[in-house]
This record gives C-alpha cells, sequence and structure tokens, in this order.
C-alpha cells in the first residue's frame, strides 16, 4: 500500500477533553497539559471541555466534536482505570468506526519503563470515528506525556515516516 507523501507539515484542528468528578479549569493539569503539546507541535486548538465521568456526559461532548467539521483529533485524558466511575473507553468505543488496536498496546509497552505492571491498569484506546482520531489516556501528567511524546505526536504529524493518521482525517476548511 502506497503512502501519500506530504512535504509540508499540516497543522490541525484539535479537541482536548478531560474526564473526571473532581477537576476544574483550574486544576486540569492534565487537559492544559495536552493544550500546551498540541499547540507547541503546531497544531490548532479547537475546543477543550472537562465533564463528570459519565458514559452519557461523555459521549455527549465527543458526539459533538465527531460530528463537527472542525475537529479533526480529539485527546480524551481521565477515566481509564478500574474504579467505579471509570467508564471513558466504555462511552467511546461504541463510537469509532475503526478502533486502533496497536495504541493501547504501543502505551503500555512504553508505560512498562516508566511504572512496570501497574501498567496494565492503563484501559487506553484509540479508534476513527468521521474522518476524526480519538486517542484516549490515563489522567496522570505523566502518562498524558508519554501518550504525546511517544506516540500521538508523531501520528498526527502530515511529514512523519513511514506513515502517519493525518491523510485519514476529515478535511477542514477554513
Amino acid at each position: 500500500m502506497a503512502h501519500k507523501q506530504v512535504s509540508e507539515f499540516i497543522p490541525l484542528q484539535m479537541a482536548v477533553l478531560t474526564v473526571s468528578d473532581t477537576r476544574t479549569e483550574d486544576n486540569d493539569t492534565s487537559g492544559h497539559l495536552l493544550v500546551d503539546h498540541l499547540k507547541s507541535a503546531g497544531h490548532h486548538l479547537a475546543d477543550k471541555a472537562i465533564v463528570k465521568d459519565d458514559i452519557y456526559k461523555i459521549r455527549e461532548v465527543l458526539s459533538r466534536w465527531i460530528a463537527s467539521d472542525t475537529v479533526q483529533a480529539v485527546l480524551i485524558t481521565g477515566g481509564t482505570g478500574f474504579s467505579g466511575r471509570d467508564s471513558t473507553p466504555e462511552a467511546v468505543l461504541p463510537l469509532f468506526d475503526k478502533e486502533v488496536d496497536g495504541y493501547g498496546e504501543l502505551f503500555r509497552q512504553l508505560s512498562y519503563e516508566q511504572i512496570g505492571t501497574s501498567t496494565i491498569q492503563s484501559r487506553t484506546v484509540a479508534g476513527f470515528a468521521n474522518g476524526s482520531i480519538i486517542f484516549v489516556m490515563p489522567g496522570s501528567n505523566n502518562a498524558c506525556k508519554t501518550a504525546w511524546q511517544g506516540i500521538i505526536k508523531e501520528q498526527l504529524d502530515s511529514t512523519h515516516r513511514p506513515c502517519n493518521f493525518v491523510e485519514h482525517l476529515k478535511v477542514v476548511t477554513a
């Protein structure tokens, strides 16, 4: 399969969703970290939200972004553990048209180097929905940094070789 060769960086329109029962805009460190990373990489923040860890609240915001003509990628932080309230994977998986199976596997491999076997409690998932890519990661700053630097940044860079996800995303016109 031939991959489209793009020699210049294409900035994406990205949204950040923090899933938490306790975070506010003032103390949403992982959400702010992801915003800083995406902007530093040359992308644009299309929207940012914080929602309670509730399947339907998560789906409400995510569905709006997926249906939007202006959001190409969504970064979700939080709600990936095993506590009674952790429901992010359950909320997003039914919305995927296609899953990116290797994302969770690679995240846990990278995370294992830092936190050992505790990484098996990281229920990270990724997938495509209506031309947008969604990456889910744990709520800690370290986990967000690991996911962004070790996987997401390159896969959302149109110049990354041998392939990246940019060519599979919806096209946003001014």
